[in-house]
């Protein structure tokens, strides 16, 4: 995102800086008032969210909690292409060539979509929405698409038949059957809306979990960072492979574990390649670390379509986010790749694997 730069400073320099002052006992002065830990949940986006806070009274944190799961629900109904009366539902059905005037958090969330798309070189892409349609359909019917109805949604992808004016906050689709689909970056833009209002709301000691996406803020009291779990592949043991402590920051895990379906011997994940419209066979976790949630969800999902070396070049390049990739075997322990920043992130003070918030899949 574009206004992250102090951020990502602090979460390279002064994180990495707090690792080796959690490892002596990383306490400060107790606060006044004192803070008190809370957690709370909600659905919202077809997931269960959780946001845990540290708040002077419980009043002060259910206050500031509904207001930020009511920033989500808005959100949904913006963003939602399960929703036949969403904004960008409507948006979709637009005529092309036509400008479209949008909502601020629609636009934003586009602009980021889109540059993302740009970065990746379309690895992720917000046109992606009619080969997922046809791919939702392909998993209910256990069977492929048909090959010329697939046809027609691979010419529909490409950021390029989408125009978006910054000055006037529009949005002109370009062409016949363009069909959007946020779902691979909206609930990172959403966590990281919730935490923006419990920062205003005067509490930034806050993480945000929609799913495998996590918006992290302030550090709780007199600790270093959020101690960041992640485990192994299908979420099938309780053992934590590595601990990140991170303050400030965002972490996604994208991947098959859960969401695949087998057809003739051959496995395929939910996550569509936007270059063939069929979900992927390459079987891979990815994990980023990004400076917001925004970026993390969508390049996690940019990643295992990239495949594990692919992705991992990108994110060394990137410099701004860290990586660990887990290539899944049945019956094997699975072979990662960790990008440098994450080898640097994934040092934990002695025994901290206790009470780390755990990102399982």
């Amino acid at each position: 995102m574009r206004h992250h730069s102090s951020i990502l400073e602090w979460l390279w320099l002064g994180a990495v800086a707090g690792l080796v002052l959690a490892a002596g006992g990383c306490r400060t002065a107790p606060e006044a008032p004192p803070l008190t830990r809370f957690e709370f949940s909600s659905p919202h986006m077809g997931t269960l969210w959780r946001i845990t806070l540290y708040a002077p009274d419980a009043a002060a944190a259910s206050n500031a909690v509904r207001a930020a799961f009511g920033r989500v629900r808005e959100l949904d109904q913006c963003m939602s292409d399960y929703d036949p009366e969403s904004e960008l539902e409507r948006l979709r059905k637009s005529p092309p060539g036509v400008p479209v005037n949008v909502s601020d958090d629609l636009f934003s969330c586009l602009q980021s979509a889109v540059a993302i798309a740009r970065e990746t070189r379309g690895a992720f892409d917000p046109t992606v929405g009619l080969e997922v349609q046809l791919w939702r359909q392909a998993r209910r019917r256990h069977a492929l698409p048909d090959p010329a109805r697939l046809a027609v949604a691979r010419e529909s992808v490409g950021c390029h038949r989408l125009r978006l004016d910054a000055r006037t906050k529009t949005v002109t689709l370009l062409g016949t059957n363009l069909w959007l689909d946020l779902g691979g970056i909206a609930k990172g833009f959403g966590a990281d809306a919730a935490l923006a209002v419990l920062r205003r709301r005067g509490l930034p000691r806050a993480l945000v979990a929609a799913s495998g996406d996590l918006a992290i803020g302030d550090p709780p009291p007199g600790q270093c960072g959020w101690r960041v779990g992640i485990g192994a592949v299908g979420g099938r043991t309780n053992e934590l492979a590595h601990v990140l402590i991170l303050r400030n920051a965002a972490v996604s895990t994208s991947g098959d574990a859960e969401q695949f379906f087998e057809l003739e011997g051959v496995r395929y994940s939910h996550i569509v390649n936007p270059r063939t419209g069929l979900g992927l066979t390459n079987r891979v976790q990815a994990t980023i670390v990004a400076p917001c949630a925004t970026r993390s969800d969508a390049l996690a999902t940019a990643v295992c379509v990239m495949g594990a070396e692919r992705g991992l070049k990108f994110i060394e390049r990137d410099g701004r986010c860290a990586a660990f990739i887990l290539l899944p075997k049945d019956g094997a322990r699975p072979p990662a790749l960790q990008s440098r920043r994450f080898l640097q992130l994934e040092k934990a003070p002695p025994g901290g694997r206790e009470g780390a918030v755990p990102l399982l899949f």
